[in-house]
């Protein structure tokens, strides 16, 4: 499988027409965040500032996912939402070239993937999806790209994966759902679903530790994760059982340790309408933000104790990333861009049926 490159010209989309130099020197030393949206009926992905203005558009082939990001290289690559076929990679300057990775023949992208720290691999959440098995494809990013191998994830469905405080070990969310591409996006093995959480060495591909969920709540997807500022693993999840159930979808895993789980007052958790959709730990490390787009708000928990801090409106939210102590900065579906913390938040870009539709994540570059 060989990457190809996108014509620049295709790539540099700045807000106003501006030159990329003089609009990128303007906000040198502010927050810069990465999201996928729908726009003008047009895929992209797209570089904001803290209040929400465009600074550099990627446009996408079809609708994108997450993101990983190479900070120290002032990289990242844009994956299509899962079953995907295609990621890009680019450099968030706008100075180079982009470069298409397409999906090995028999396996599908995940959505997720994350660069080592040397910037010199990137791996990515993948799909064996004759196997019916959990990967993580190994891409060498020295070298356009280019697929090197993979290793098992150890579960089925790999979604989002993490590089933990130590830089060698990858922490792998295994959802526990089997897709197939014959199927479109059909859940194939409800029944029989078992998600996880995948400690695995990212130099050797070796599993160095796993936790799961009890048995009876197998239904209860692994999805999305950030780190707090001990180290351990925060997630939420997406329940695949009855409507009517009504199971925690917060957690914490603490290595060496059983997996704990944060309902919150009832009345939050079924507004939540068993979907946490995106989840981002604030600067301090401190402050965990879940967004629910099913439920339109975002649920804030301290990280130290678990506890419940508050919560915030937003219609369609989903994207959360890092933006201050005890803040997000969040976009939704209906275009919105907000920043919000426990106790309020301030709208930045007003929902319209003329503004982007944001999709599931947002990323602080």
């Amino acid at each position: 499988m060989r990457s190809t490159v996108i014509d620049r010209r295709t790539f540099l989309i700045l807000a106003g027409g501006a030159a990329l130099a003089p609009a990128w020197a303007e906000v040198a030393e502010e927050a810069l965040f990465l999201g996928a949206r729908l726009n003008n009926g047009r895929f992209e992905a797209a570089i904001i500032d803290e209040k929400g203005r465009d600074r550099l558009v990627l446009p996408l082939e079809a609708r994108g996912h997450s993101f990983a990001i190479d900070q120290p290289r002032r990289r990242a690559v844009a994956f299509a939402r899962s079953p995907g076929r295609f990621a890009v990679a680019f450099d968030v300057d706008g100075r180079n070239e982009p470069i298409a990775i397409a999906a090995a023949p028999d396996r599908r992208f995940h959505g997720h993937g994350v660069f080592t720290r040397d910037g010199r691999l990137m791996l990515a959440t993948e799909n064996d999806f004759e196997a019916g098995r959990g990967v993580v494809g190994i891409y060498d990013a020295t070298d356009g790209f280019r697929r090197l191998g993979e290793f098992p994830s150890d579960g089925i469905g790999p979604h989002e994966t993490l590089l933990l405080h130590d830089g060698r070990t990858v922490c792998v969310a295994n959802g526990g759902i089997l897709t197939h591409p014959d199927y479109g996006r059909a859940k194939l093995n409800l029944a029989t679903m078992a998600p996880s959480l995948a400690y695995i060495d990212a130099a050797s591909g070796e599993v160095v530790e796993k936790a799961a969920l009890a048995p009876e709540l197998n239904r209860l997807s692994i999805r999305h994760m950030a780190l707090d500022a001990a180290g351990h693993v925060w997630f939420g999840c997406q329940y695949e059982g009855a409507a009517s159930e009504r199971p925690p979808l917060v957690g914490r895993h603490r290595r060496g340790r059983e997996i704990e789980l944060f309902p919150g007052p009832q009345g939050v958790l079924h507004s939540m309408q068993n979907y946490v959709g995106s989840v981002a730990v604030d600067t301090s490390g401190m402050v965990l933000a879940t967004s629910s787009p099913r439920g339109g708000l975002i649920a804030f928990w301290d990280t130290e104790t678990g506890q419940y801090l508050g919560r915030q409106s937003l219609a369609d939210g989903c994207g959360v990333a890092p933006i201050a102590r005890g803040r997000v900065l969040a976009t939704s579906g209906r275009g919105a861009v907000v920043s919000a913390s426990p106790k309020g938040e301030r709208g930045l870009v007003e929902a319209g049926a003329e503004a982007p539709a944001w999709d599931n994540h947002l990323r602080r570059i």
